[in-house]
């Protein structure tokens, strides 16, 4: 079984427009979820992505801890 919990460094909100800014294909719509929905939204990314979920949950990841500058 897979761990879709994500291991921020700084608060959703934050990441979330880091994302944005990082990848203009994702949308608003792309990054919701809701408390203990983080399978649902990582599995969207990674449809729109072209990238499994693994990769997907490692870059947003790679994003809180890196100020954005995780490519």
């Amino acid at each position: 079984m897979e761990n879709y919990q994500l291991k921020l460094e700084k608060p959703w909100e934050e990441v979330r427009e880091m994302l944005l800014e990082i990848s203009p294909e994702l949308t608003e719509e792309d990054l919701q979820y809701s408390a203990n929905g983080e399978e649902e939204m990582l599995k969207r990314v990674a449809a729109k992505l072209h990238k499994d979920v693994p990769a997907v949950k490692a870059w947003i990841e790679s994003v809180s801890h890196n100020s954005g500058l995780a490519y």
